[in-house]
C-alpha cells in the first residue's frame, strides 16, 4: 500500500508543478530576474504552499508516529557548513542559469525537451559524483569545516 501512496503523492505534487508555473524555466528565470522583467506570481505559489503546509505539519507532528510507519524520519539538525553553502550555491546556480530545480526537471522530462534530457543528466551525474567523492573522503561530515592542526 506504501508505494502506491507514494506514487499518488509524488503525482499530486507533479501536477502542482505544473499547475503552478513551477516547471516552466522561463516563469521561473523571470521570478529571478527582480531587476528585470520580475513575475511576482512564484512567490505567491511559495506562500501558498508554505499557508497550507505549516498547520498540516503542525497537525501531524501531534501523532505518536505517522500512518504509515512507526516513527517520523525528520532530519538531524546541522549546523551551517562549507558542504551546505557550497551545495546552496550550485543549486542556486543552476536554477538561475537553467531555471529549473530537481523536482520541476523530472516533471519536465514528460515534455520530451533534448534540453531537460541534458540537465537531468547532468544533474544525475552531480548526484553520482557527490556520492563518490562523499565515500571515497571517509571524512567524518561533522569535521570536514574544522581547520587542521
Amino acid at each position: 500500500m506504501r508505494p502506491i501512496i507514494n506514487v499518488v503523492i509524488g503525482l499530486i505534487f507533479g501536477i502542482g508543478l505544473i499547475v503552478s508555473g513551477m516547471a516552466d524555466p522561463a516563469k521561473v528565470l523571470n521570478f529571478l530576474d527582480v531587476a528585470g522583467t520580475w513575475d511576482p506570481s512564484l512567490a505567491l505559489v511559495m506562500a501558498a504552499a508554505i499557508a497550507v503546509a505549516a498547520p498540516g505539519y503542525a497537525l501531524v507532528l501531534r501523532r505518536a508516529a505517522p500512518l504509515q510507519d512507526t516513527v517520523f524520519s525528520r532530519p538531524a539538525t546541522s549546523p551551517v557548513d562549507g558542504r551546505l553553502i557550497a551545495g546552496a550555491a550550485v543549486f542556486g546556480l543552476g536554477w538561475g542559469l537553467v531555471g529549473l530545480c530537481p523536482g520541476p526537471a523530472i516533471v519536465s522530462l514528460t515534455i520530451g525537451s533534448p534540453g531537460i534530457f541534458a540537465f537531468v543528466g547532468a544533474m544525475l551525474a552531480g548526484i553520482i559524483a557527490a556520492a563518490y567523492l562523499r565515500k571515497s573522503a571517509a571524512v567524518d561530515p561533522s569535521a570536514s569545516d574544522k581547520p587542521s592542526r
